[in-house]
């Protein structure tokens, strides 16, 4: 018993860390490099990502993945997992999250440090948060609308209505995946497919205004090791102060959102 929950948080582990390294390595390429061109191109790499990491860890842990994702398991599933076990995943998540981290921060090290002097940015400092979106995520997106004119825009209520309702439609679509009489469920393979384009879609969609996160690990994981990479404030607390909606948002929307498939399109056991 000690080894397959051994098994599970390992699974979630690697799962997250696929997930968050392939996206964040996404952002990196697009943004330090200019490889990528446009927020499809990054969307549909955080889809694929998202894909391998359930195919590759759905029968060992069910491929939490997120922890917003756990949370509302835990709290809408009540015979998946105690509390102990949850916050196991939970932890596991976070590990990932910031291995995914650190390796992009290795990896694209000299790009960022390139990218920086050639746009005079300090790290750090007031406009910093530019080349820390790689990392943790920022409203308005950065690449989009720099802070000074794109404050107004984009509040801290407004950002963290978008984050839950994101996190609600991830949810939802994660949901009807794991009902036995649903299509996805009975479809060998598909339901890994439908949730990475799915997280393609909300990508590209919203994006361009709290860079989509949708998953606390996601975030804070990379985020925290851009604090201590030398970012600091920037990346913790952040300029809006709003590091939190990240963490917060996707924990408000999951549950909603695995609720309204449970109220309204589940089916019923019973005749």
């Amino acid at each position: 018993m000690q080894n397959q929950t051994l098994q599970k948080y390992i699974s979630e582990i690697i799962g997250t860390y696929i997930l968050v390294f392939i996206g964040t390595a996404s952002v990196a390429t697009a943004l330090y490099i200019g490889v990528l061109v446009g927020i499809f191109q990054v969307a549909i790499l955080w889809g694929i990502g998202l894909a391998i990491a359930i195919f590759a860890t759905a029968p060992h842990s069910g491929a939490h993945l997120n922890p917003a994702i756990t949370i509302a398991l835990y709290i809408l599933r009540k015979n998946s997992m105690d509390f102990f076990e949850m916050l196991g995943y939970i932890g596991s998540q976070f590990l990932g999250a910031i291995l995914a981290g650190l390796s992009v921060l290795i990896i694209f090290g000299p790009f960022i440090n390139r990218f920086e002097s050639l746009n005079s940015i300090v790290r750090g400092e007031k406009g910093s948060e530019l080349t820390a979106s790689a990392f943790g995520e920022y409203f308005p997106n950065p690449d989009v609308l720099p802070h000074e004119t794109g404050a107004d825009l984009v509040t801290s209520f407004h950002a963290l209505g978008i984050e839950a309702f994101g996190t609600a439609i991830l949810a939802f679509v994660i949901f009807m995946s794991l009902d036995p009489k649903s299509i996805l469920h009975k479809t060998n393979g598909l339901a890994p497919i439908i949730i990475g384009l799915t997280l393609t879609l909300l990508i590209s969609l919203f994006g361009s205004i709290t860079q989509a996160g949708w998953n606390p690990a996601r975030d804070f994981g990379p985020r925290l090791v851009a604090f201590f990479a030398g970012w600091e404030k920037i990346a913790i607390p952040g300029p809006n102060n709003g590091f939190w909606i990240y963490i917060i948002g996707p924990i408000i929307g999951a549950p909603i959102g695995g609720l309204l498939y449970d109220k309204l399109l589940k089916i019923s056991d019973k005749k």
